[in-house]
């Protein structure tokens, strides 16, 4: 069997969009399977780094949201600060970006269909997906932390440490700083990422299964600028976080974006690799050179692979975990440069 499309893309959040768009913009003929209706929500920090800004704006695209300056860590009485070196950064509801993408892939010509892959089935020449008589050349999983692709095709790899997890809520007050402030408790970080005149996002990560707000009740400082009355959005979760993969290249099958494997959200990185995922995915399947993914995958999330990973095992060990903020407020150029690195 041949024919179908050029490739198939297994899920439509950020890095499946814009696996479309660059795909379209190459002159590939793109489909995406995407069950869920747009705009599509996830609990995540909603901080964009500037590198993610860049790769938006090199589409054309721009998300409405709040500027970002900076990186602000604090724990305690100890604080360190680093602004970035390279542009602004932007804080911007998962929701806001999800639409400009989607938008821009509708009017690039490519199809959303209202399915959910959960099986494929790949030859010499192409990947089919049982059931729905779609077949494409290429198959892009892009579908997500628990990639259903990744777990069919057996590329799951098991993970040590303890799990982690993200949760997420909006609160209707007005940000009190243009950084992403970063505040380290006993068991968890509070994200809090300004996304508008009256409007903050603030994302926990954490280990403790415990509820939202009394987690948050740990930070004391917090909690005071954040009455429960201002809340405007439910408690939104994911996790756990650390997830692995054996390869991002599977024969005719691609892992991009969180399916490709993930650490942790500490570094908030997330929409930016993304991005330059699905730019390296397209960029190899109009080579022919599918395999030379994998190394440019690894090349390009080297760095932040190594911090995150460096970070999140200080993290969990207790001694270590208490000087992170004091060590980086002693090393204030290491840490802009750590900073700056990752935007």
């Amino acid at each position: 069997m041949s024919g179908g499309h050029d490739l198939l893309i297994a899920g439509g959040g950020p890095a499946g969009l814009a696996t479309a768009l660059y795909a379209a913009r190459a002159g590939l003929d793109t489909v995406i399977a995407e069950p869920r209706r747009a705009p599509v929500d996830k609990a995540c920090g909603e901080g964009l780094m500037p590198g993610a800004v860049r790769a938006l704006a090199a589409l054309g695209l721009e998300a409405p949201g709040h500027p970002i300056t900076g990186i602000r860590y604090i724990q305690g009485s100890h604080q360190v600060q680093a602004a970035f070196r390279c542009g602004l950064g932007l804080g911007a509801r998962r929701t806001d970006l999800h639409g400009v993408l989607h938008r821009a892939v509708l009017d690039a010509g490519v199809p959303v269909l209202p399915l959910r892959i959960d099986e494929v089935r790949q030859d010499a020449a192409g990947v089919t997906v049982p059931g729905t008589g779609l077949r494409a050349r290429w198959l892009v999983a892009a579908d997500g932390l628990h990639s259903p692709v990744r777990r069919c095709l057996d590329l799951g790899m098991k993970t040590r440490g303890t799990p982690r997890f993200g949760l997420r809520r909006h609160y209707a007050v007005p940000p009190w700083s243009p950084y992403v402030e970063v505040h380290w408790g006993a068991h968890a970080e509070a994200y809090v990422t300004p996304l508008g005149p009256a409007l903050v996002g603030v994302a926990l990560l954490t280990s403790r299964r415990a509820p939202f707000t009394a987690q948050l009740e740990t930070f004391s400082e917090l909690a005071v600028r954040l009455p429960p009355e201002a809340a405007v959005t439910p408690v939104r979760g994911a996790g756990p976080l650390r997830q692995r993969a054996r390869a991002r290249v599977h024969g005719r099958v691609l892992l991009v974006g969180d399916a490709a494997g993930y650490i942790d959200a500490l570094t908030g990185e997330g929409v930016s690799l993304a991005l330059t995922g699905a730019q390296a995915v397209v960029a190899n399947m109009r080579r022919g050179t599918p395999i030379r993914y994998e190394t440019d995958w690894r090349r390009a999330t080297r760095r932040h692979r190594l911090l995150t990973e460096l970070l999140v095992r200080a993290r969990q060990r207790p001694l270590l975990a208490a000087h992170i903020v004091p060590t980086a407020a002693r090393l204030p150029r290491l840490f802009a440069a750590a900073v700056n690195a990752l935007a």
